[in-house]
């Protein structure tokens, strides 16, 4: 009996229609389109506008889009796995109110949230529920809405995310395909570098909080950059060494897309030509747990069966790792 392994077999996406571009933010804050592009490689973001949609409304369409492409039945769903760090509110689970709305009926749903890291931490959980052998269709959602907890006044943030959503979908596999390896690794000493203060159980919401502009996004940029650049890349060469995978070996690597370099920063300690670097940070900006699953939806006509793909990604917390997946089927 050959070995179950837990591999992608179907992938969807949204992003909302509004596009806000470096020449619109220009006319916002004291920045220019050569400054955003030079520093991080963003040339415009989506936004989410449609009045009273959530991370739900993008999560929703994103399960939509791959149940139409693959012909999957949404009752045959077993779980589904919500990963963000915008949950449309506190208590009720996103994840679940998504499952009843795609009809996944007979799956129990529920929200995983790693800040940048959590599409990525879902991948192995998603893998190991089915390698379990205990659930064969297992929807894993990267989805989030940073447009609503972004300071639009903050230079530092609004010019960095956007809005968007990505699936995918795990299955088991018998052919040694799907997720080979995973580093996976956190460290609280990153609290205090990108975080929100208020809304939480140590500082509840009040006027003072909403006033003080306490429920946006803070962000030590130089920091955060500096462990995102060692992290990143120091966990993506350790899982190729491991695995004993040359740049050669390496098909595709798929980045969290905060920052494009700190993404060229993975690649070179990889050895990886640039070529080989899937990059549509340009187009959407960083939305958070969406960035991998929007890559692969964006560049899977160059995915082949077989294709060795590291997966890496860094977020708050600090959170981050890297995951080795052999690709399972041609588009």
């Amino acid at each position: 009996m050959n070995k179950i392994t837990a591999a992608i077999t179907a992938i969807g996406s949204y992003v909302p229609d509004f596009v806000l571009s470096n020449e619109v933010l220009e006319t916002m804050i004291d920045t220019t389109d050569e400054w955003i592009t030079t520093r991080t490689g963003i040339k415009e973001r989506r936004i989410l506008k449609e009045k009273g949609a959530g991370t739900s409304y993008m999560a929703i369409r994103a399960a939509k889009n791959l149940i139409e492409k693959s012909g999957i039945d949404p009752k045959d769903i077993d779980m589904v796995i919500m990963a963000t760090a915008t949950p449309d509110m506190p208590v009720a689970s996103t994840g679940v109110y998504v499952a009843t709305q795609i009809g996944a009926v007979n799956a129990f749903a529920y929200d995983l949230h790693a800040a940048c890291s959590s599409f990525l931490y879902g991948m192995s959980t998603a893998s190991a529920y089915v390698q379990s052998g205990k659930y064969k269709k297992v929807l894993l959602i990267g989805a989030d809405k940073m447009s609503s907890i972004i300071d639009y006044t903050d230079r530092a943030t609004c010019i960095i995310f956007g809005d968007g959503a990505g699936a995918v979908l795990f299955e088991p596999n018998e052919e040694g395909l799907g997720l080979q390896d995973e580093m996976l690794r956190s460290d609280g000493i990153g609290r205090e570098y990108l975080k929100i203060d208020a809304g939480g159980s140590i500082l509840p919401p009040s006027k003072e909080t909403v006033e003080n502009k306490m429920h946006t996004v803070f962000q030590d940029g130089k920091t955060v950059f500096k462990y995102a650049v060692s992290g990143m890349a120091d966990v993506s060469e350790k899982i190729m060494q491991r695995n004993n995978l040359s740049h050669d070996d390496v098909n595709w690597l798929v980045a969290h897309q905060a920052n494009k370099r700190i993404i060229d920063a993975t690649a070179e300690r990889m050895g990886l030509d640039e070529s080989k670097v899937l990059i549509n940070i340009h187009r959407y900006g960083n939305t958070t747990s969406a960035t991998l699953p929007l890559v692969l939806c964006d560049f899977e006509k160059q995915l082949k069966k077989g294709d060795n793909i590291v997966f890496a990604a860094f977020g708050g917390g600090f959170t981050w790792g890297a995951i080795y997946l052999k690709w399972a089927y041609n588009s």
